[in-house]
């Protein structure tokens, strides 16, 4: 046990301003692109939209990429796409954001909830076979924390079921699965452009494919079901227009396609630190008794959206929650990811979940603890993370 008093009993915190778990990195460039929109012709539905989408689509490897206005349009983008209505069922991972189901949930399907891999926390293909029904339309994976799931497993399930496979790779832009890039990975695969992301647009989202019929329809969608946009229009010189289906207005303005088109360029360096980031943390908790990285597969290049550890609880005389408080107050910004989906209110009230249906899941939550993780961090905030959890962790060691 630690002799140095912590922060939340009166001691001197490791640091004393807090280190958020994640935060953008805006540099002039960025300021420059926005300005030079806010002065152009067009600040939605403009020539920005369609010159993000080919970048993105490029850095994907896809023939298509449709620009919305978050990770969650995205993802209800995708259900709508493939007709997904009610009566059917998506299967999903629990250990994701709520958005992953409740983009099913939009719809008037049903989100059925599978267990996940202990390793790595990522959902396990075995349970997705084994929640197949006649009912089943569709896939959801979750690359969690960044790291791509095992599309190939998962590939084979969906072909010989007649399913759609969704890569949900909101955490995992600019990572790759067995050298393809994430983006490709899954019929359809969703991004989101939220600020702790690794592109930022303040908000934003993105569906890559190769289908282009996919592609027209989640156009229309989030176009209020409307066949064409102002832009459009204007280029024709007409005024008339049809809406054919029941959409959203889920369009990313070009203010912050500007945005994005210049994050995209700095996203190989913003990878690079994350795994640099990483490997420190890897080297300074692979050997702890109170800590444990999750497990990364050798086939696959870890996107790193979050560092995620799990307490050693038998380890320690605090739970998660007291470590959680515990480092707060030495100024780390520690954060959970995720409570599983299944548990919350709403799924246990609207679709009968419980717990004890993914006790992986439930057990990891009770472990879970998400450590700063973005590019801006320097050695030294690194260096201060790990001395956190190191005091934290020795002062409540067993």
């Amino acid at each position: 046990m630690s002799n140095e008093k912590l922060a939340i009993d009166g001691g001197t915190p490791v640091r004393a301003r807090l280190l958020p778990y994640g935060r953008q990195t805006i540099d002039d460039r960025d300021v420059a692109a926005v300005v030079e929109t806010l002065r152009s012709d067009w600040l939605t539905t403009g020539p920005k939209v369609a010159e993000f989408e080919r970048a993105l689509a490029a850095v994907a490897g896809t023939t298509e990429a449709v620009a919305v206005s978050t990770g969650t349009a995205a993802l209800h983008a995708a259900m709508y796409a493939l007709g997904i209505g009610p009566g059917d069922e998506v299967i999903v991972t629990t250990m994701t954001f709520a958005a992953s189901a409740n983009a099913a949930a939009f719809l008037g399907a049903t989100p059925v909830f599978v267990d996940v891999n202990p390793e790595n926390l990522l959902i396990d293909p075995r349970q997705v076979a084994a929640h197949v029904t006649p009912r089943t339309k569709a896939i959801v994976a979750v690359d969690y924390a960044g790291h791509p799931c095992d599309y190939d497993a998962l590939e084979t399930i969906a072909k010989q079921r007649g399913l759609a496979l969704v890569d949900d790779a909101c955490h995992a832009i600019g990572g790759s699965y067995r050298r393809r890039p994430v983006g490709s990975l899954a019929l359809l695969n969703a991004f989101s452009f939220h600020p702790v992301k690794h592109v930022a647009t303040g908000e934003g989202g993105a569906i890559t494919t190769n289908d282009p019929e996919l592609a027209r329809r989640m156009r229309l969608f989030r176009n209020h079901g409307i066949t064409s946009d102002f832009r459009e229009r204007a280029a024709q010189g007409a005024f008339a227009y049809e809406m054919v289906d029941l959409g959203f207005n889920y369009r990313l303005s070009d203010i912050q396609c500007a945005l994005g088109i210049t994050q995209l360029a700095k996203l190989p360096a913003s990878i690079a630190r994350r795994q640099a980031i990483a490997r420190q943390y890897d080297e300074a908790f692979g050997q702890s008794l109170y800590v444990k990285p999750l497990a990364v597969c050798p086939d696959v290049s870890h996107a790193y959206h979050l560092y995620v550890i799990c307490l050693e609880l038998a380890s320690l005389t605090a739970d998660r929650a007291a470590v959680f408080r515990a480092l707060r107050a030495e100024g780390i910004g520690v954060n959970v990811h995720y409570m599983p989906v299944h548990l919350h209110p709403y799924y246990q009230n609207k679709f009968g979940t419980r717990p004890g249906m993914c006790p992986v899941a439930e057990a990891a939550y009770e472990r879970l603890l998400s450590l700063p993780m973005f590019p801006a961090m320097t050695d030294e905030d690194v260096g201060d993370v790990v001395q956190a959890v190191e005091k934290v962790c020795g002062a409540y060691a067993k």
